[in-house]
């Protein structure tokens, strides 16, 4: 083993790689995921200090008046403890986490991967990142369907930076904007915006914001200063399943006005 090849491995020349390979790409967020990461030794033989596997989703964030893109991890586990990995020898590390079920759902502009890094002290990090599709929770997948069936049809979807008002896990929010093509809201609404603030297994707490249609000679100062908006929290929990079509309406119409 010599020195010039162990300087090489520090650069990432002939160094340690890593190769994540999941069950699936397509979950449901509280799905149990598992899959093996595959270690393959480089020319030399190295220390791993840790492996660990993060859930990373994309959002949009805001400083001042310019918005970009950002990356928070929702969820990292650490999968092994310091190991030796010998020249050209292959190991393999099965692993297994339940996804969050606050993980954003994988519509529009929101994306999500599982990014395996590999820590080597005074080395270039070997790292691996895996696209995966995440479906809602049911709960959360059938206020989106009774909001359809109400008459609104989805036009945009993403993840964007937490307001400082909003206790939320994360530091995003997923916002899904309904704008309404049919029923009875048709004309008297511009748009619905459903923001889920936090979501558990059994409930889901969801900001709604209710645009209207300005009308008559105000609608210019309704507008400018956002009069013709209401925000409605509400707490769905699984006993409101049959009745949130009735609820969501209720909603709707106490703040058409």
């Amino acid at each position: 083993m010599s020195i010039f090849q162990k300087a090489l491995a520090s650069f990432g020349i002939g160094a340690a790689t890593v190769d994540t390979v999941l069950d699936h790409d397509t979950y449901t967020a509280g799905d149990l995921i598992q899959g093996d990461v595959h270690i393959k030794g480089g020319n030399v033989a190295q220390k791993i200090d840790a492996i660990y596997l993060s859930l990373d989703i994309n959002f949009t964030n805001k400083s001042g008046d310019k918005s970009y893109e950002d990356t928070a991890s929702i969820l990292t586990k650490k999968i092994t403890d310091p190991f030796m990995i010998e020249a050209g020898i292959e190991k393999t590390i099965p692993f297994s986490f339940n996804l969050p079920y606050d993980a954003p759902a994988t519509f529009g502009r929101t994306k999500a991967w599982l990014h395996t890094g590999v820590d080597i002290k005074m080395a270039v990090d070997p790292n691996d990142k895996d696209a995966v599709t995440i479906r809602p929770a049911p709960l959360v997948s059938h206020l989106l369907t009774t909001i359809k069936e109400l008459g609104f049809q989805l036009r945009e979807v993403e993840c964007e930076k937490a307001g400082l008002r909003m206790s939320t896990r994360h530091p995003f929010v997923q916002e899904y904007e309904f704008v309404p093509t049919a029923g009875s809201f048709k004309g008297y609404l511009d748009e619905l915006e459903v923001v889920f603030v936090k979501q558990s297994a059994k409930q889901i707490e969801v900001l709604f914001q209710i645009d209207r249609k300005a009308r008559g000679f105000t609608s210019f100062l309704s507008e400018a200063f956002d009069m013709d908006e209401s925000y409605v929290n509400y707490t769905f929990t699984m006993n409101d399943v049959e009745s949130m079509p009735q609820i969501v309406e209720t909603i709707i119409r106490k703040h058409m006005k």
